[in-house]
């Protein structure tokens, strides 16, 4: 291997080092004011028993459904049950889950809205 080639490859991974320890140590990625729909599943299952827990207080309807539509595009029913399933795998307690099937049963109770085909 000539003089030139090792030279160069012994300055990359100089230069790849530096840059890691650079981006891992010294000024890592800090993630601030992220969506809920970018949570992990517990941390989802836990905004949503908030969403219940909250609904259970307030009996407004509508500002769950608002609270539920920042996870995202799916029908707040499937969200709930989704946080319910979890729930019971891992081991909630009996009142977070009623809180949670309680509001699952008010979402199943609103109408569904007509598709107009225009």
């Amino acid at each position: 291997m000539s003089l030139r080639l090792s030279r160069f490859l012994i300055g990359l991974a100089i230069g790849l080092a530096l840059g890691l320890g650079y981006a891992w140590l010294l000024q890592p990625v800090t993630y601030v004011d992220t969506a809920p729909d970018s949570l992990r599943q517990d941390y989802r299952t836990d905004y949503i028993l908030m969403v219940a827990e909250a609904y259970q207080a307030e009996g407004d309807l509508s500002q769950a459904l608002f609270r539920l539509a920042s996870l995202g595009p799916e029908p707040p029913l499937v969200i709930v049950t989704g946080a319910i399933d979890f729930a019971q795998a891992n081991e909630f307690t009996a009142d977070d889950t009623r809180a949670l099937t309680e509001l699952a049963a008010d979402l199943r109770a609103i109408p569904a809205t007509p598709q107009t085909n225009d």
